[in-house]
């Protein structure tokens, strides 16, 4: 099957009949809420989301230890290229029970909303301190930018979790690159909730054996290694999303920038526009955010605004631990560049098909932007691994774009 065909959510496997109706249970009652959560979520962001932000992030401070690292310091534990092997393998068994060769699927971030052409705008007048990389200079890069929904399974989208995400290849960057696979490019990434789903990379490890048997909750909620703040900050950004461009996307993760600093980086929309669901709360179409995406570039322009934000406190905004949110009282959010995205046609077959010839790595980078932390120091690994699966599984080479890419005008992906 492929991989951008919405069907149903595979039910819990877990071998025991209970969890396997608690799993069932809780997924048949957020995509119940999911109806009704546009008229509900405005008020409870309003008056609850930035103080439960902050303190069930301050819960997954609790207990660890100050190690007195300097700004932009990482710390290796010995056992993470453990939990990286047994990461992979587990994508691997959960892909050959998903997808067949030549529609085999991503990892993560799996369903294709749109793949579009944008400009990434490098603002003029930066402090010098923000003067690293990519930013070194005001100019432009073309870009290819792909939105896309959850994964790994591929569901209509009103059922899926309520989360989004970004990834940005831009091109023409000059100088080295810390993969050689490609030689022009920076991959830049953002997910619609600021902190990532686990705090490290073992606990990656346990998640992904949970998602194995489709019951992702008891990785969260379980009494051997519960994750209830992760869970909850989760939570607060999950919703039913109205249109892949009206929501701000964060890096989740630290990079470099430059030497001695570190950063994390985000997306925000400049405009404030909110596409209305059709049919709620009966079942919208299947592609829905896909439309909400046609008939905006159909009318106008889109832009997002870079903002990055700089690691002040080695602690209260760690390296190692992905579930901590960096609050902007300890440090702003400094806008540094633009994403434009043109109006344009981009729903033919040839176009959506195009993605797939992709390889996304945030280690698709020079290195005055390296990636830190466990998290991205295992996902090198992976993404390269599972992208050369996937590549190989459909039978299409790997691909490096140039932004000078042409598709034939077609039928829109899914029609005849």
């Amino acid at each position: 099957m492929d991989a951008n065909l919405s069907r149903p959510v595979p039910r819990a496997s877990t071998g025991n009949l209970l969890l396997d109706g608690i799993a069932n249970t809780t997924l048949f009652l957020l995509q119940a809420e999911r109806r009704i959560d546009p008229w509900i979520r405005p008020a409870f962001d309003a008056l609850f989301l930035d103080s439960l932000e902050h303190f069930f992030s301050w819960l997954n401070q609790m207990g660890r230890e100050d190690q007195h690292l300097a700004i932009a310091e990482e710390r290796i534990p010995p056992d993470e290229q453990a939990w990286c092997d047994a990461i992979i393998e587990t994508f691997k068994k959960q892909a050959a029970g998903l997808w067949k060769p030549g529609g085999w699927g991503r990892g993560g971030n799996t369903k294709t909303h749109g793949i579009v052409r944008g400009e990434f705008i490098v603002h003029d007048g930066l402090a010098p301190n923000l003067r690293q990389g990519i930013f070194k200079e005001p100019r432009s890069f073309p870009a290819w930018v792909r939105f896309s929904g959850p994964g790994p399974y591929i569901t209509p989208d009103i059922d899926d979790p309520g989360f989004m995400s970004i990834s940005a290849k831009l091109m023409g960057v000059p100088g080295p690159k810390l993969m050689d696979d490609e030689k022009f490019t920076q991959d830049i990434f953002g997910v619609s909730p600021p902190t990532f789903v686990t705090q490290d990379a073992k606990s990656n490890a346990h998640l992904q054996e949970w998602s194995l048997k489709n019951a992702a909750l008891f990785h969260f909620v379980n009494f051997s290694q519960p994750h209830i703040a992760d869970f909850i900050l989760q939570g607060l950004w999950l919703k039913t999303q109205s249109s892949p461009f009206e929501a701000p996307y964060f890096s989740q993760v630290p990079y470099l920038l430059g030497e001695g600093q570190a950063m994390m980086y985000s997306f925000w929309p400049k405009s404030n526009t909110r596409t209305p669901i059709p049919r709620l709360p009966l079942r919208p179409p299947d592609d829905y955010l896909r439309g909400a995406m046609i008939s905006t570039l159909d009318a106008r322009d889109v832009e997002f605004e870079i903002r990055v934000q700089l690691q002040t406190d080695s602690y209260r905004m760690p390296i190692e631990n992905a579930g901590v949110y960096w609050s902007e009282k300890l440090s702003p959010r400094i806008p540094v560049a633009t994403l434009r995205i043109p109006k344009q046609k981009f729903a033919s077959k040839a176009q959506i098909e195009f993605e797939k010839k992709l390889s996304l790595n945030p280690w698709h980078c020079v290195p005055e932007h390296r990636p830190l932390g466990n998290i991205s120091r295992v996902r090198r690994r992976i993404y390269y691994e599972l992208s050369v699966l996937r590549h190989a599984m459909n039978d299409v080479p790997h691909y490096e774009p140039t932004g000078d890419e042409t598709f034939e005008d077609g039928p829109p992906f899914g029609e005849p």
